[in-house]
């Protein structure tokens, strides 16, 4: 029992506390990027590599508004916060989805993602 109410309340899982520390670590790296390509384009020049945003200052100010929500997830995921948990099966699951329609079914990254996506629905009730 914790709290004034007694409610019981689950501890965090040990893969969930070390998801959401590499989705926060992955947000960081995102949001250095994305400072490093505002920086370049404010003083008019290209960075190679970094296309997937888009480019100059759109694709910096893109990439950093990508790493706050990530990072907001990676949070979302530390309180055990069910939307958190909801975006990450949902995201987990198209990601799953697109490597098997790829013709991915038994490739290492697909047989990860589906472990993820099993291992997220088994915490299901530690989250709120």
């Amino acid at each position: 029992m914790s709290g004034a109410t007694g409610a019981y309340r689950p501890t965090l899982p040990l893969g969930v506390a070390i998801i959401s520390i590499v989705i926060g670590l992955f947000a960081f790296l995102i949001l250095i990027a994305g400072v490093v390509v505002l920086a370049f384009s404010a003083v008019g020049v290209g960075l190679d590599g970094f296309h997937y945003f888009g480019e100059g200052f759109l694709g910096g100010l893109l990439l950093i508004v990508f790493a706050v929500v990530l990072f907001v997830v990676a949070v979302g995921l530390w309180g055990r916060e069910l939307w958190a948990l909801a975006l990450c099966v949902i995201v987990v699951g198209v990601l799953w989805l697109s490597d098997v329609l790829q013709g991915g079914v038994f490739s290492f990254g697909a047989i990860i993602l589906l472990l993820l996506l099993v291992y997220l629905v088994l915490v299901r009730h530690h989250f709120r």
